[in-house]
């Protein structure tokens, strides 16, 4: 229970300060800019693996979860679990969010700038990136070390950065089912679970590849 409630906690803070940078740099004219949006996203994730990957993982992400299942560094009784509490603390964030912002249109939920074919692929290339960095860094399915936060969290500010303005660079189903319902625009949710699910299973595959027998040697 501990790691379940460890995994609402971070999650929910992923959420309120992610999601809450956008919904107040909107709510301000911009104040908070595009790449405090994104730096925001990094940092936020950055300091939760640091403080709670000892403990759950910091996983905080529903993709990364099922990632690490298949990638056989996460038993499977647990995948359910952890997936209910990272959605439980999204929810509780983005709705907390919608209580202080109530006129916020979408409170930050992901949404594609141009074609739905467009930011699915822009999605699962990032969430590829994402979980690919993530199964480089870390030791079974715990993301903590030197350096693991400051290697992941400066992956998603990147990819927030760049490619936030096309396609919401959600990266983690959690992050968008929040938003999505609390906000009513779930016209494209499905984009953004299957895309970033889809990403990640295929980073396993490439790290299966290329990278599987010389990190367990090396760990």
């Amino acid at each position: 229970m501990r790691k379940y409630l460890i995994e609402f906690i971070g999650t929910f803070f992923l959420v309120f300060v992610g999601c809450g940078a956008m919904v107040i740099n909107n709510r301000t004219g911009g104040d908070i800019t595009h790449v405090g949006v994104a730096m925001s996203w990094g940092l936020i994730v950055m300091v939760l693996i640091y403080a709670i990957g000892d403990i759950s993982g910091a996983h905080i992400n529903p993709a990364v979860t099922i990632g690490f299942w298949i990638a056989k560094r996460f038993p499977f009784k647990e995948v359910l679990p952890y997936i209910v509490a990272q959605l439980a603390g999204a929810f509780v964030a983005i709705f907390s969010l919608k209580y202080l912002f109530p006129l916020d249109e979408t409170l930050g939920a992901s949404l594609p700038a141009g074609t739905w074919h467009q930011s699915f692929i822009f999605e699962t290339i990032l969430t590829f990136l994402l979980m690919f960095i993530i199964l480089n860094v870390t030791t079974g399915a715990k993301e903590k070390g030197i350096m693991a936060g400051a290697a992941i969290g400066a992956t998603v500010g990147m990819e927030a950065m760049f490619a936030g303005p096309i396609c919401g660079a959600s990266m983690n189903p959690a992050r968008s089912i929040g938003p999505a319902i609390a906000s009513g625009h779930i016209e494209h949710l499905w984009v953004y679970i299957v895309s970033t699910i889809l990403g990640a299973i295929l980073a396993v595959a490439a790290f299966k590849l290329t990278r599987e027998k010389e990190h367990i040697a090396e760990n």
